[in-house]
């Protein structure tokens, strides 16, 4: 059967294509053989399950693996610590049965009638006696692996389970428990220490304080999805610069596995060549679809006041912020995986979630900006298939200059870059769509790459700030330009200089042919 790119659901070497995971696997298994107790947090879709799977069959040689996923219990199992204790037990028997040799019989068998009885005193404190029986006469140590422990959310009994686990961690010189325990989830026990307090009582002690930290890189380098695509081109043949595909693939998803996988199954179910354009317009018709991913990272700039307003500031602004993980709104973007620390500065993990994002904003500000149909009449703009982006900064200028002002007169520099993404979006949706250049998003600077067709363009939006500035702002788009191989670009100043009145020229710059619009700010 020929494999596929999987988006849905643990993947399978033997149906998948897939990166290879045994490096991965190996350094995980060290905290294994060391005992260590941790908590494997990554944002959704991020390859959790996928590596647990495939972990328990490396771990199976040397351990008793039983792997549980709360997913499979309803919240009424978390009523109270007898009915989790029961349903809990149900499944480790379930899954201990699959481990044949390795467990005690006796043992199992007397933890299965247990929980069949339905007596509601069975409570935790039993349940872990039998549990460390079962640990005891073991023929192998027992790994604990519990997947999707966020279905635990809001459950004080989680919490209890939490404690019980650590207090069989700190007496296991005297007692027998489970020789390692891995919990995987999309938030961290710190976060479910918080969610989980009744009101009214504060717990600063989370009970998992002695898990080891868990910092393996989970996100897909350009290493291994060159392994995944070198798989791919054996069984297709394509042709592709396997490399270069690599590389851009990782440029715009930051390796988000998911996103990775989305962009890969695109282009295999297309048909076309991998090369950078189609893969472009890849980008251009995932971010048209809806998914539970994008949905998440909506959903958190809506409900999250902190969150979106950081957001802006980042993409809008070009704001340099320290990466602090205590601070609520960076902590919440880094554990979605919306947000990443590089260099001590905190960024948006990938191009496709700024654009997403972009995309928010903009539609917010189009239902708050009336913008005349005649500017946006795409017949103006698109002539044989190709889009004449001079005409549209101009027009956009000319818009700004006689349509949109405040009520006092003036407007500011971040709502000019944010009009004209809204301005642009309608002219250009359908067949292309748009990048901001996250390294460029500084000093007061936002270059926006846009895709049409065939074409791409380079758009720099900067505050205009006197005549040596400005020369400096040629210097990098030309710099720009020169690294996209591209002759021509364009340049929206917003000056704040009432002497200097919005113009439009076209002329040269270090060899390459700059159209620019000035618009007075105010």
């Amino acid at each position: 059967m020929t494999k596929v790119f999987n988006t849905t659901g643990a993947c399978s070497p033997a149906k998948h294509y897939m990166i290879d995971l045994t490096s991965r696997l190996s350094e995980i298994k060290k905290l294994v053989d060391n005992g260590d107790y941790f908590a494997i947090n990554r944002a959704r879709q991020y390859g959790k399950t996928t590596t647990l799977r495939m972990l328990k069959t490396h771990l199976q040689p040397d351990y008793a693996v039983i792997f549980m996923s709360f997913q499979k219990m309803s919240s009424a199992k978390f009523q109270d610590e007898y009915i989790f204790s029961r349903a809990f037990a149900k499944e480790f028997v379930k899954k201990a049965e699959t481990e044949h040799g390795k467990l005690n019989p006796a043992a199992v068998e007397k933890l299965k009638k247990q929980s069949c009885q339905g007596e509601a005193s069975f409570d935790l404190a039993e349940l872990f006696e039998l549990l460390s029986d079962i640990c005891g006469v073991s023929e192998k140590p027992v790994l604990l692996m519990i997947d999707e422990v966020d279905q635990a959310s809001n459950n004080q009994v989680f919490l209890e389970f939490l404690g019980r686990l650590r207090e069989y961690y700190l007496n296991r010189e005297e007692t027998p428990g489970f020789y390692s325990v891995i919990l995987a989830g999309v938030y961290d026990i710190k976060n479910l220490k918080i969610k989980l307090r009744p009101d009214g009582e504060h717990r600063y002690n989370s009970p998992w304080n002695i898990a080891v930290p868990f910092s393996l890189n989970m996100s897909f380098l350009p290493a291994d999805i060159e392994t995944m695509l070198l798989e791919y081109e054996k069984d297709h043949r394509t042709g592709m610069e396997i490399y270069t595909m690599a590389k851009e693939i990782y440029e715009i998803t930051g390796g988000y596995p998911y996103l990775v996988s989305c962009l890969c199954k695109k282009l295999d179910e297309s048909g076309a060549e991998w090369n950078r354009t189609n893969l472009q317009l890849a980008v251009r018709d995932f971010l048209k679809e809806p998914n539970p991913l994008f949905e998440d990272v909506i959903k958190n700039l809506q409900n999250h006041p902190g969150f979106s307003k950081l957001a802006e500031q980042l993409l809008l602004h070009g704001a340099n912020i320290v990466f602090e993980p205590s601070n609520p709104a960076i902590g919440l973007g880094s554990m979605f995986g919306i947000l990443k620390e590089k260099d001590g500065k905190t960024m948006v993990s990938n191009i496709i979630f700024e654009t997403l994002m972009l995309n928010y904003f903009t539609s917010v500000q189009a239902t708050d900006t009336l913008i005349n149909s005649d500017y946006l009449d795409k017949s103006q703009y698109i002539r044989d298939g190709k889009l004449d982006m001079e005409k549209v900064i101009r027009r956009f200028s000319d818009f700004m200059k006689s349509e949109y002002r405040k009520e006092d007169g003036t407007f500011i520099e971040r709502q000019g870059r944010l009009l004209f993404l809204a301005f642009l979006r309608p002219i250009i949706n359908g067949t292309g769509h748009y990048a901001v250049e996250p390294q460029t998003r500084q000093n007061m600077r936002m270059d926006i790459q846009v895709f049409y067709g065939n074409e791409s363009f380079i758009i720099e939006l900067k505050l205009w700030k006197g005549s040596a500035y400005e020369k400096k702002g040629y210097d990098q788009l030309a710099d720009y330009l020169d690294a996209n191989d591209m002759k021509r670009g364009y340049l929206i100043s917003f000056c704040r200089n009432p002497q200097k009145m919005a113009r439009h020229s076209v002329f040269c710059h270090r060899g390459h042919e700059i159209c620019e619009s000035i618009i007075e700010c105010g």
